[in-house]
């Protein structure tokens, strides 16, 4: 009778052939990362196209929902009625300034009549921090 020796079951991980793919990835890619060509960005410029030929429409919305226009406060419907005959005899962009405290939603409900009566080009008036 032949004897039969027990195989014994290893308990480790041989990690050799791991490290050894590694190192010759690691190896291929810093060979090849130089030779790779970033992409290049052509960004656009600025300078110029800041420039304004006429000074923005300013719509001031107060605290209590109310917008005025250069000092003449309005109800909703006048002051789509306002924006558009002051856009149609000088097109230039529209700029909505509110105080701190205003509620969001009103500023946003001129914006919308703004969206209304098409204007383009719409920003908001912000004082920077000192």
């Amino acid at each position: 009778m032949a004897r039969t020796r027990k195989r014994r079951m290893m308990n480790q991980i041989n990690v050799v052939p791991y490290i050894d793919v590694t190192l010759v990835l690691l190896v291929i890619f810093m060979v090849t990362a130089p030779m790779t060509n970033p992409g290049v960005v052509d960004l656009p410029s600025v300078g110029q196209s800041l420039k304004q030929t006429a000074a923005p429409l300013v719509i001031t919305v107060r605290k209590s929902g109310d917008a005025e226009i250069q000092g003449q406060v309005l109800p909703r419907d006048q002051l789509l009625f306002e924006v558009k005959t002051q856009l149609e005899s000088a097109p230039r962009a529209v700029v909505v300034a509110a105080d701190e405290k205003t509620e969001y939603g009103k500023v946003v409900e001129v914006m919308d009549l703004l969206k209304q009566a098409k204007v383009e080009k719409v920003g908001l008036l912000f004082q920077p921090a000192p």
